[in-house]
């Protein structure tokens, strides 16, 4: 029973550590309205330098333009999985960046309704004596109009999630990724040209997590709990941020081509581009699960590791022992590279059966992920194994030749352009029962090398592939 409730408690702590933000904050009980939330790009609206002079911009239609119903686990139904008031929140995001001046377009009938009645009232109860004028002012014509949309709503780009049971007590994780885009796009009204378009995609993120124990702690005495919670983030707030990013980058890109400029002048507007300039560079390198890419033109790699060796012979007392290697590899393209490798390594059979041996191989390798910072590679080495040691041996002399083929992975992580790490495995065949100079067992002998090394990545930097330019 004592350990039970231990198991219990620790569980149940850890979850509430993890989880002790939404976990504490259960709704349990009705809520007043509130004021609408603001999101982080809500905040960078707010700061941005006041214009020289603001624009005036017209909205017609800022619309879903996916046409996608939300998807439910059994039957249909006809709730469309993004709001329809896209035009509305482009309207207060223009507001809010002060940019811009927004007039009346979606509804421009009830507008102009609204004025010939206000016009013809005036006409008709107008005094003989009353010299007032009867005409309006006259509406403002927009000088750039807005258009676009949310074009794509994509579901379940991610999903996964981790679990433990144990003896009836346990927990598990899940988590879903959706993702939304926006463009954007400003047109002259004067000339009809399309001045810019840009485009803002925003992740949608759930999460589950539930933790469960289900357990007899006596005779007929059985002990269930279970707790969790799911949190979705609002569509809604996605397409306010990724609307409202959009304002900013048009805004940007609007300084950027001197389409518009900032009150303060050229000197405002350089240091807001080139902010913007870099979050663009960052933004490029990054693909669509959040990855870092890198560039990685370097062609030429020298390479220096040191490692461990293990035999696999006829003994049974085989002992990790030292290694160490130098290589060079060339890429052909961004996934594949060709080179040599050298090494030399002891390979310790027994205490008094441990040789030196040197290995030169031509080398190819296959790079999984070339533009990632971390990357798995695979490769394979056919080439000569080298007998290096001066000591009498029955069926070994020092330069006893072997062919050998290494087949080996690993992984890469780079700390710069030029700098990276490798870890990697081999295994090597031997093609031959003496390398341990036992030749009495009934299959030939390997060994196994274990290393790290440092590659040093250099060359031309114009001499770039073609994937990349």
């Amino acid at each position: 029973m004592n350990n039970t409730l231990t198991k219990l408690c620790i569980v149940f702590a850890s979850f509430l550590l993890v989880s002790c933000g939404a976990y504490f904050n259960q709704p349990v009980g009705n809520q007043e309205a509130r004021i609408g939330e603001t999101t982080k790009q809500t905040k960078k609206l707010y700061t941005l330098p006041d214009p020289a002079e603001p624009i005036i911009a017209g909205v017609y239609n800022f619309k879903d333009q996916t046409g996608q119903y939300k998807s439910i686990e059994a039957g249909s139904t006809f709730s469309t999985a993004i709001t329809q008031g896209a035009t509305t929140i482009l309207i207060k995001a223009l507001q809010d960046s002060k940019w811009f001046r927004p007039i009346e377009r979606e509804n421009l009938n009830n507008l102009l309704n609204e004025r010939n009645i206000i016009r013809s009232t005036r006409e008709e109860y107008k005094k003989p004596d009353d010299n007032s004028p009867t005409r309006l002012s006259p509406l403002l014509f927009a000088g750039i109009l807005l258009e676009g949309g949310v074009v794509s709503y994509d579901s379940n780009i991610m999903t996964g999630g981790a679990g433990a049971r144990y003896f009836g007590v346990g927990g598990s994780t899940q988590y879903r990724q959706d993702r939304i885009t926006v463009y954007l796009r400003a047109v002259s009204t004067s000339t009809g040209e399309v001045l810019k378009t840009v485009y803002v995609s925003k992740t949608i993120l759930s999460q589950a997590v539930d933790v469960s124990l289900f357990r007899y702690v006596n005779f007929e005495r059985l002990l269930e709990v279970e707790t969790g919670f799911t949190k979705n983030e609002p569509a809604q707030m996605a397409v306010q941020e990724a609307i409202e990013k959009s304002v900013e980058v048009l805004i940007v890109e609007g300084i950027k081509d001197k389409l518009w400029s900032t009150a303060e002048g050229e000197e405002k507007n350089k240091e807001i581009v080139d902010e913007y300039l870099l979050e663009k560079e960052v933004e490029e390198s990054t693909g669509l699960y959040e990855r870092r890419f890198l560039k990685n033109d370097y062609r030429n790699t020298a390479n220096i590791n040191f490692g461990m060796a293990l035999v696999d012979g006829d003994y049974t007392t085989g002992i990790l022992d030292y290694k160490a290697g130098l290589g060079y590899k060339y890429r052909i393209i961004p996934e594949l590279s060709v080179g040599s490798d050298f090494q030399i390594f002891r390979l310790n059979s027994s205490p008094k059966t441990n040789h030196w041996w040197v290995s030169e191989s031509i080398k190819v390798e296959y790079n999984m992920l070339p533009h990632d910072r971390l990357s798995p590679l695979f490769y394979a080495a056919p080439g000569i194994l080298l007998f290096a040691d001066d000591s009498p041996l029955l069926y070994l002399q020092r330069w006893d030749s072997f062919f050998n083929l290494k087949l080996g992975a690993g992984l890469e992580y780079d700390v710069s352009d030029r700098i990276s790490f490798e870890l990697n495995g081999e295994w090597n065949v031997t093609f031959s029962d003496k390398i341990d100079n036992l030749p009495h067992g009934r299959r030939d002998d390997y060994y196994y090398t274990f290393s790290l090394g440092l590659n040093y990545h250099f060359g031309s930097v114009k001499s770039k592939f073609k994937t990349n330019q």
